[in-house]
């Protein structure tokens, strides 16, 4: 079966028209954080109860199916993870949030058949304490440019005509029908569209070199291998918009002349790579991948690569490797992907979110996708946003917006360690995982786009988000990320190999008060020497949290080293464990906990705790009910 564009507006009227039938919709969000949450049994408990209500319950949209009915579908991410699973009522709008199969009943009953809004499971507004009816009145919501992640939490992820009912595909059928392959490249060029992975180099640049490299086959490949801690933008729009991502892939294909493609995805995705391999599935049935797709006379095939979760084969040449059968080890550019790449032909490699974009540049036209974000960087970006805030979820802002934007207003500000509110708690935001830098307050307001982060020695990176309240030991956190950066060392070059290695044993040795002031010099010499001699993107940026919070944060090092002091009393080696005998009630609860027996004292009366034995662990802080054990400077 072949599609012409007349094809896929007859897919979109019958869609529609099959749809107007319905009284009512209710989506139920199915992302990986609402699954976790039980929004599956949700979704059971609603077509059971609507059925028991004797109401006509619709779990798939048929045309020749005419009579009134609620339509039940599952949706992919919604985005605000913190408040789920969540539950969308059409045509009202109304969003439930943290909803259970107990609340279900109650929905059918109140708002079903009688037309009345459930008050109890309304997010409601912690500044005016009233409950908001649809995401419009939800700051998290309001305060977002939504545009990669606009079909996100609305179609089902699972069915193609729903993505064609929303304008799905024809963009790739324009420019399989209409459009050069050169066209194509201009058109993305032009746009301005700049790589979403982290690196913002020119998308339609990168096309059009693939596209005057002569070869007798050309391949693409989608970078689903996200593996950035607290990352899940990649993850979200997979499971949410897969067919954006097919199609972006058959429009990236017809730019540089390409007939095969690939979408690595890691195997720790598991819906990710179901939804995916549907949607091609899907894709080939309706005649869009294939030969002669679209009834043209153009032929593209499509694969899925499942990673093996190995964090450098998020670099492309690594990722090649894999795909070839080959271990994931980075190689010398250049020759680059475009001119040399996967089997030696020249190959294109784009990220989710990248390629998501592509359908809706073409669609959106050249001013709209313009207007939106700066000059130098068009368009949106999405964020996951992690860490303590009060809003954790999956986030899209336009390029430009301030740090200050997302934490106090998207995200609803600081918390505390145990989640409650703090006023002035922001001390810094960890950027582009493990290969980005630290943020400070100082830079709250500071645009967040490409150029203006490189300036702070920071980067966009994938888009991942960890917020840090004023408690965080910054010290502990470049110890974190650059543990994990030498994990995931490929080995294959000795500046990366052994540089992260040793620079993480300087960090223990900051953190648990045997290094000197001479450590500080080692550890930032040793830290650029990494930087500019590594291999590849992993050993090159795996410095950046090191070198950012050296930057920012020297006094918590100089307090570490010259002091053995953790200002923020999280490095328990260099942190002192003492009772206060006003507050301590001698309910021996902490004894109890003590492995060693450090603590002392008769049952009833104030504890003591001997400083000889005491090992640092903290486990009498955790227990004790009365907050009498305290921690602080050694």
């Amino acid at each position: 079966m072949n599609l012409t564009l007349m094809g896929l507006n007859k897919i979109k009227e019958d869609y529609l028209a099959a749809q107007t039938v319905l009284a009512r919709r209710i989506i139920v969000c199915a992302g990986t954080g609402c699954i976790v949450n039980g929004s599956m049994k949700v979704y059971e408990e609603f077509v059971r109860c609507i059925k028991d209500s004797g109401l006509n319950a619709v779990v798939e949209l048929k045309k020749e199916k005419e009579e009134d009915g609620v339509f039940v579908s599952k949706s992919g991410c919604q985005g605000f993870c913190q408040i789920g699973p969540l539950v969308t009522i059409l045509p009202e709008n109304i969003l439930y949030t943290k909803v259970r199969p107990d609340d279900v009943q109650d929905i059918v009953e109140t708002t079903l058949i009688r037309g009345e809004l459930l008050n109890r499971i309304l997010y409601v507004d912690p500044d005016t304490k009233k409950p908001c009816k649809n995401q419009s009145e939800i700051p998290f919501y309001r305060k977002q440019q939504r545009f990669v992640l606009a079909n996100c939490g609305v179609i089902d992820p699972e069915d193609l005509r729903e993505y064609v009912a929303h304008g799905g595909y024809v963009s790739a059928a324009k420019a399989c029908l209409e459009m050069t392959p050169l066209e194509v490249c201009k058109r993305i060029g032009d746009a301005g569209v700049r790589g979403r992975g982290g690196g913002g180099f020119p998308t339609g640049k990168k096309w059009e070199m693939a596209l005057q490299t002569e070869s007798d086959k050309k391949y693409v490949i989608c970078n689903g291998d996200e593996g950035d801690p607290g990352a899940f933008m990649d993850m979200g729009v997979m499971e949410g918009n897969p067919h954006s991502v097919v199609e972006g892939l058959i429009i990236a294909a017809r730019a540089i002349g390409a007939d095969e493609g690939y979408v690595y995805v890691r195997a720790e995705y598991p819906l990710a790579v179901k939804r995916i391999r549907k949607a091609i599935q899907d894709a080939y049935k309706a005649g869009m991948l294939g030969r002669q797709i679209f009834g043209s006379s153009y032929n593209f095939d499509l694969h899925v690569m499942e990673g093996a979760g190995a964090f450098v084969c998020g670099e492309e040449t690594a990722m090649i490797a894999s795909i070839e059968g080959r271990r994931g080890m980075p190689s010398p550019k250049p020759p680059f992907p475009s001119q040399r790449g996967l089997w030696g032909k020249p190959t294109v490699i784009n990220n989710v979110e990248t390629l998501s974009n592509i359908p809706l540049v073409l669609a959106a036209g050249l001013d709209q996708y313009r207007s939106l974000g700066t000059h130098k960087s068009p368009g949106t970006k999405t964020f996951a946003v992690t860490g303590h805030v009060a809003n954790t979820g999956l986030i899209e802002m336009p390029f430009g917006s301030t740090l200050r934007e997302i934490v106090f207003h998207v995200a609803g500000g600081m918390t505390s360690d145990d989640g409650k509110p703090m006023n002035d708690g922001f001390k810094a935001v960890q950027i582009g995982g493990p290969s980005g830098g630290c943020l400070t307050r100082d830079h709250l307001d500071l645009p967040l786009d490409f150029d203006s982060l490189k300036q702070v020695g920071a980067m966009i990176g994938s888009g991942g988000l960890v917020v840090m309240n004023k408690n965080t030991c910054m010290v502990s956190v470049a110890r974190f990320f650059m543990r994990f950066t030498q994990e995931e060392s490929c080995g294959k070059c000795v500046l990366c190999r052994e540089g992260t290695k040793q620079m993480l044993s300087l960090l223990d040795d900051i953190i648990e008060g045997r290094a000197t002031e001479e450590t500080l010099t080692i550890l930032e010499d040793l830290a650029i020497a990494v930087q500019k001699g590594s291999l590849c993107g992993l050993g090159k940026t795996a410095p950046n949290p090191v070198l950012s919070t050296l930057r920012y944060f020297r006094d918590e090092y100089e307090a570490h080293v010259k002091h053995k002091y953790c200002p923020t009393g999280k490095c328990k080696k260099l942190t002192k464990f003492w009772i206060d005998e006003n507050l301590c009630r001698g309910c021996t609860l902490c004894v109890t906990k003590c492995a060693i027996g450090a603590i002392m004292g008769e049952k009833g009366q104030p504890h003591k705790i001997n400083q000889m034995l005491c090992r640092k662990c903290g486990a009498c802080i955790e227990v004790c009910k009365f907050q009498a054990i305290k921690g602080g400077k050694s």
